[in-house]
């Protein structure tokens, strides 16, 4: 049976809390492809499991973060009047904030943003938009700006894991079973080397 890493499972007589080797493939593809769309990264090493799980969820919170603002919760805009700071966490999920880049780039240049369904999708507000954008949406507007920043955050951490691999850990009770087995181990070899040094004074 193959894994997440996609290897075979241990067989019975190895450590079961030994690490896995798991095939990174090329670490830097990897990388960015986890930040292009997260749990990318994780398919394109065949780690299928985690990279289906991370596209999921991720995703999921990002798009409705999305939605309770309307599509106007994650924007560019770094000027005098504001400088976007929630940006720079949802630039984390990578493409999905790629158009308020582009929006942003457009608005800058005095022309009209693309609109989608008579929504200014990612644009920065202009001419006091910002408060009617509040008005509109009330406390949704900020819980969609969190969302969409936790989602960047999380993928920061899939980002690391598809390009140092899998963090190994023994559990805490089995470890301390070890630390038993090796006191236990420690008081037992005095007497056994106390019986061997009488052995071989026997035979002397």
């Amino acid at each position: 049976m193959s894994n997440d890493a996609g290897s075979a499972s241990p067989a019975a007589d190895q450590d079961p809390f030994a690490p896995i080797p798991v095939d990174l493939k090329n670490p830097t593809t990897a990388i960015f492809l986890a930040w292009l769309i997260p749990g990318a990264g994780h398919l394109y090493q065949g780690r299928r499991g985690k990279g289906i799980l991370f596209l999921v969820c991720i995703l999921s919170i990002y798009f409705l973060g999305l939605s309770m603002g309307g599509g106007r919760v994650v924007y560019a805009k770094w000027d005098n009047e504001e400088k976007r700071l929630p940006l720079i966490c949802q630039l984390g999920v990578g493409l999905p904030t790629l158009p308020a880049l582009a929006q942003s780039l457009l608005v800058r240049q005095k022309m009209d943003p693309i609109e989608i369904a008579g929504v200014r999708f990612m644009a920065p507000p202009i001419d006091g938009e910002m408060a009617e954008l509040h008005r509109t949406y009330g406390y949704l507007f900020e819980m969609g700006t969190l969302y969409t920043m936790i989602a960047g955050l999380l993928n920061v951490l899939v980002i690391y894991d598809a390009g140092a691999g899998p963090v190994w850990m023994v559990p805490d009770s089995e470890r301390k079973k070890r630390a038993k087995d090796e006191d236990e181990d420690d008081k037992s070899e005095p007497g056994v080397k106390k019986s061997e040094s009488k052995e071989s004074s026997a035979s002397a």
